[in-house]
């Protein structure tokens, strides 16, 4: 701005001989730069020049989704407290806000380990039907109040054990029918159904499921084979016509490595829609990089047309494996703390600015020339919107791109989006620049950095109240008791998530009571699945974990009664999750196990790191059997460790295996056993009841 005049406020003329000089000046810098200038022109990137036609074609866009189950990867959240549960909800699935998920895919559960836990069957015995069980139906009514246009998608990754035949049985199907009829009670629309997760596939009875939906008056519901990894199934189509008429989607899993996504002709000519039916597996915080690569690798080299997160939150416990998958943490409902990260970012890069419906430009679609690939769709009608999105991952340097709409496409200015993908600075996820204008040539012009994911769209979008500060993280307050008097029957208790079984809410049994204390009063803690399950990971027997992984010293205690027959365990300082652990190769936790068999006898166990099973101590009470009340007790300070029953030490022993670890309730069979007045107390102020 120039500088004025006190007294006349024009500009202030500078003398003859000072202008003189400043001129000379001038043109000598002018010389100096011109040649750096010219040669930074000659070195510029080239521009890759875009074309977006408004009448290209491609195939149809299926959306971008989440999958809740595996699992119990939703469990913990349906305990939060008001507001923070409302804005997570909010940043998953209400349009323009967030992640703006179009799928929700869910578990249909079985009551039986499917990677992270365990998830309520709708029926337990062929003639009981309960439509309420679990938080599933509670999380697809919360998906469709925020976006009333979602689709949901139902797959099994187990089965009840009372089918007769099997999981590829008629019984399943039957399963299936009242499983979408729960949904129409809830009204909710199942728009996709799946066969049994990467479990292989029998052809016949999808043929058999396609004929009952016809009959049962779910016509519109399609059908998914086969949800799992490689393209065979398609190959198994295409020479089997019977199968081919009665499945609607070729579905695959993980079909990408960090480069490239995998392609199959015998899929391509089906003329079926390919999703990625479970993809990504990728954490909050590290791992937008790949899922920006793979969204749009996906269509670009195998023509996928929807994409489907496994999993939708990181809301498990961090003892149970794959910890911090997700499109944001949501694992602390006791402080309410939830964490944002790049991942959902990546995913609202694309879903806040389309809609299943769209189509690809296939000619608009392709790779950069400077590394990276971009993506581009349209909105059907009269007045088409559009959008590009860009991925840069493979990139080591800028590069210049020109998109030019045509045809009936919008020409007005576009806007911006950009996240840096390995960024932990919040301010640089999802940001909107500066809206770009076409230029004289009707292009628009941008730079793309290495390492960013970036939308041009004709689409509005927004980020929420990201800016909104969630509580910090705090550790689970002690103490800790829950005697379940105040659930109604069939609830799962706050914090309680099965790993394998079911344990819910039921009146207490009446039963003799051990002689240092009472029984069971009120509601308790009973696990109700008496067949085993069809499995689809190899737990051993029923479990439930609970608390804070970050406890230390603590005592821990519960009362139990012991059905009939078997052993029930109370568990201490549990940290993690083994896969395939000792001889049978099974799924069970590190920590310490307190066991007491319906004989009296009684052990306290350790399972380590290396797989291995140590007994610590072990003995014979005659006065504990089954069908009587006895309270189980581990205290823990350091490395000394005390196991009680009934208020009697039974063992006082030293170890160093685990520092911490939350706390658990197992049994060793499928039996109805009862638990009662779960209790955690800091180390010194352990309550004569737990002594």
């Amino acid at each position: 701005m120039p500088r004025t005049s006190r007294r006349t406020g024009g500009p202030r003329r500078l003398p003859g001989r000072t202008a003189r000089a400043v001129c000379a000046l001038l043109v000598s810098c002018l010389a100096l730069v011109a040649p750096a200038t010219a040669h930074a022109e000659t070195d510029a990137p080239p521009v890759q020049r875009i074309t977006v036609d408004g009448a290209g074609t491609g195939r149809v866009f299926d959306g971008v989704g989440a999958i809740s189950g595996g699992g119990g990867t939703s469990r913990l959240l349906v305990d939060y407290p008001e507001p923070e549960r409302g804005r997570i909800l909010d940043y998953l699935f209400k349009p323009g806000y967030g992640a703006s998920l179009q799928i929700l895919k869910v578990e249909i559960g079985a009551d039986t380990n499917s990677s992270n836990g365990a998830e309520p069957s709708h029926m337990r015995t062929r003639t009981q039907v309960d439509c309420d069980r679990g938080y599933e139906w509670w999380l697809m009514e919360q998906a469709k109040k925020r976006n009333p246009d979602i689709r949901f998608y139902g797959l099994e990754w187990g089965a009840p054990g009372w089918f007769d035949g099997g999981f590829w049985s008629q019984d399943n199907i039957d399963y299936l029918m009242q499983w979408l009829g729960c949904a129409q009670r809830h009204d909710l629309h199942v728009d996709y159904l799946g066969g049994w997760n990467e479990k292989g596939w029998d052809a016949a009875w999808y043929g058999k499921l396609k004929a009952a939906l016809v009959s049962h008056g779910h016509a519109d519901v399609k059908v998914v084979a086969a949800d799992n990894a490689g393209w065979q199934v398609a190959t198994d189509m295409k020479n089997d016509p019977a199968f081919d008429a009665a499945t609607d989607v070729v579905g695959i899993h993980y079909p990408c490595s960090a480069v490239h996504c995998s392609s199959s002709a015998d899929a391509l000519g089906l003329d079926k829609p390919l999703f990625a039916s479970e993809s990504g597996w990728n954490n909050y915080l590290t791992g937008a990089t790949r899922l920006a690569a793979e969204m749009n690798h996906e269509y670009v080299d195998s023509r996928i047309t929807a994409f489907i997160n496994w999993p939708a939150a990181y809301a498990w416990y961090p003892t149970v494996q794959m910890q911090g998958s997700g499109l944001l943490r949501a694992n602390e409902p006791w402080s309410g703390h939830y964490e944002l990260g790049p991942t959902l970012w990546t995913i609202a890069q694309t879903a806040q600015f389309t809609r299943p419906g769209w189509s690809y430009v296939d000619s608009a679609s392709g790779y950069l020339d400077g590394g990276g690939t971009y993506v581009t769709l349209r909105s059907p009608g009269p007045r088409p919107a559009y959008t590009t999105v860009f991925e840069t991952t493979a990139a080591t340097a800028p590069q210049n791109v020109s998109v030019t709409p045509t045809g009936k496409l919008p020409r007005g200015a576009l806007h911006r989006w950009t996240t840096t993908l390995e960024s932990t600075d919040p301010g640089d996820w999802f940001v909107r620049g500066a809206d770009v204008s076409p230029d004289a040539t009707g292009g628009h012009r941008i730079t793309l950095r290495p390492g960013t994911v970036t939308t041009l769209t004709t689409m509005p979008g927004g980020k929420g109240s990201a800016t909104a500060r969630a509580p910090r993280a705090e550790v689970m307050a002690l103490p800790y008791r829950d005697g379940f008097d105040s659930y109604p029957t069939a609830a799962t208790p706050r914090y309680i998530s099965d790993m394998e079984g079911a344990f819910q809410v039921a009146p207490c049994s009446a039963a003799p009571q051990a002689a240092s204390g009472s029984g069971g009063t009120g509601g308790c803690l009973r696990q109700v699945v008496t067949t085993q399950p069809v499995k689809w990971s190899r737990v051993a027997s029923p479990l439930t974990l609970s608390g804070d992984s970050q406890w230390t010293d603590y005592t821990v205690s519960a009362k139990v009664m012991i059905d009939h027959s078997g052993t029930a365990c109370l568990l201490g300082r549990v940290v993690n999750q083994l896969n395939n652990a000792g001889p049978a190769r099974v799924n069970v936790w590190e920590g310490y196990y307190l066991k007491l068999s319906d004989s009296g006898t009684w052990s306290l166990e350790v399972i380590a790191p290396d797989r291995t099973t140590r007994v610590l101590a072990s003995g014979s009470l005659p006065s504990a059997a089954a069908d009587a009340w006895h309270r189980l007790t581990l205290g823990f300070s350091g490395e000394k460790i005390t196991a009680r029953v009934d208020g009697a030490e039974v063992a006082h022993v030293t170890d160093s295996t685990y520092d911490h670890g939350q706390v658990g309730l197992g049994l060793d069979s499928y039996t109805t056993s009862q638990f009662d007045d779960l209790e955690v107390l800091p180390a010194r102020a352990a309550s004569p009841a737990a002594q």
